[in-house]
């Protein structure tokens, strides 16, 4: 019996508990590191050679959109990486919305794609998420003091 390419290669299927209880984690992960998001504009956590500034672009009633900007080591510059995450407060879910130039990425994606994603790109871009406040909250991490009151605030 002759297969083909398609018989052989699985599809791959997204696992929603998965991915919802990465972005549930990553909820409280962001509001335990930046438990004063909802008073103040921005902050920066710094845990050794890891920095990661965290600001508020956006305040919905329902969401709030962060940006996180993770800077390496000061002999790598240009390491820096920028996401956007949305917390959703209702559901108590943040999923990463944007990474780099990339927006609203699909749930799986075919393989080979122009984009070169990953299949399961959404689950891997929340699962880095994850792992970065995960090392920050776990190795002990101390706020810059340049935390910027919100504007409704002055």
């Amino acid at each position: 019996m002759a297969y083909s390419a398609s018989d052989t290669e699985s599809r791959y299927n997204v696992n929603l508990c998965d991915l919802h209880s990465i972005c549930e984690a990553n909820y409280l992960r962001l509001t335990k590191a930046f438990p004063g998001y909802e008073n103040t504009n921005a902050t920066e956590l710094v845990s050794g050679a890891l920095s990661l500034s965290i600001e508020v672009i956006e305040r919905c009633r329902y969401t709030t959109t962060l940006r996180l900007v993770q800077v390496g080591p000061a002999t790598l510059p240009k390491a820096a990486i920028r996401l956007d995450i949305r917390l959703y407060h209702d559901a108590k879910m943040a999923e990463v919305v944007t990474l780099e130039r990339h927006n609203q990425l699909k749930g799986r994606y075919q393989y080979p794609n122009p984009g070169m994603y990953q299949r399961d790109e959404k689950l891997q871009q929340n699962q880095y998420v994850a792992e970065l406040l995960s090392v920050l909250l776990v190795s002990g991490y101390t706020p810059n003091s340049s935390i910027f009151p919100a504007f409704d605030e002055l």
